[in-house]
């Protein structure tokens, strides 16, 4: 009996700079918090860190690469001679603003990839790169400046254990479905995958919980109890909107917790 393929999301439509610039304000923790509140709990990647603590955030579309296991017969140097390799072949494709995500499986003994790629990312203009296996050159790729993402540090090229097959596929990146166009958001706490059809809806909740949360932080680093004030009851919610509507600016964000 043939079996017909999984759904694929919609993703036509592109995400409004305006929705990616709130989420560049909001901490991936509150973004888990919005997701969970909307039946998604397995949004945030397993093993990538930011290279380079402190430095960018990330936001941006997702642009899938899968590797499978190597194969000694087939993965060898001389595959790098082909400039439509798939590995070279997705750092020239990557759009503008996108970010590379890289199915590796998990696996960390050889690299996804390395400084002059990356470089050529960055050059190109790709918003950052996530990898739930290692890359080489580490030193080197944290001083680029372009948020990247990866689970360790391995001098070892690609080949000794990847063997790259797919681009723009559903891939496994953290133990997390990344589909092609999903917006990826990475900060110092590691990074979430937003289904696109979500991003919207989400990041003015998202917003919004972080005006709320600054206001509540306020209270408790106070003083205030938790009882009343975390999570907030009618009373603290009142002053909450006398607040807001008392103040200036944007809030800080990156207060969820």
């Amino acid at each position: 009996m043939a079996l017909s393929p999984a759904p694929v999301p919609e993703q036509s439509e592109q995400v409004p700079d305006a929705v990616l610039d709130v989420l560049r304000e909001v901490s991936t923790a509150t973004l888990t918090t919005q997701l969970m509140a909307r039946g998604l709990r397995n949004t945030f990647l397993g093993g990538p860190r930011p290279l380079r603590p402190g430095g960018p955030r990330m936001v941006g579309p997702a642009f899938t690469l899968r590797y499978i296991p190597a194969r000694e017969d087939i993965d060898v140097l001389a595959v790098f001679q082909d400039y439509d390799h798939p590995q070279r072949l997705a750092v020239e494709s990557v759009p503008r603003g996108a970010v590379l995500v890289i199915d590796s499986r998990g696996q960390t003994r050889a690299a996804s990839l390395g400084e002059i790629l990356a470089t050529r990312l960055f050059r190109r203009g790709v918003a950052g790169v996530v990898t739930d296996g290692s890359v080489r050159d580490a030193a080197g790729i944290a001083a680029v400046d372009m948020p990247t993402f990866a689970a360790g540090a391995s001098p070892t090229t690609n080949l000794v254990q990847h063997h790259a097959v797919d681009l723009q596929v559903p891939i496994g990146c953290g133990e997390v479905a990344v589909y092609p166009g999903d917006i990826m958001v990475g900060d110092d706490d590691g990074v979430v995958c937003l289904p696109r059809s979500l991003a919207a809806e989400v990041a003015e909740a998202a917003a919004e919980q972080e005006r709320l949360e600054e206001f509540v932080l306020s209270r408790v680093d106070g003083g205030a109890p938790l009882r009343g004030t975390y999570p907030p009851d009618e009373s603290t919610r009142a002053d909450y909107q006398r607040w807001v509507a008392g103040r200036s600016g944007p809030a800080r964000t990156g207060a969820g917790r």
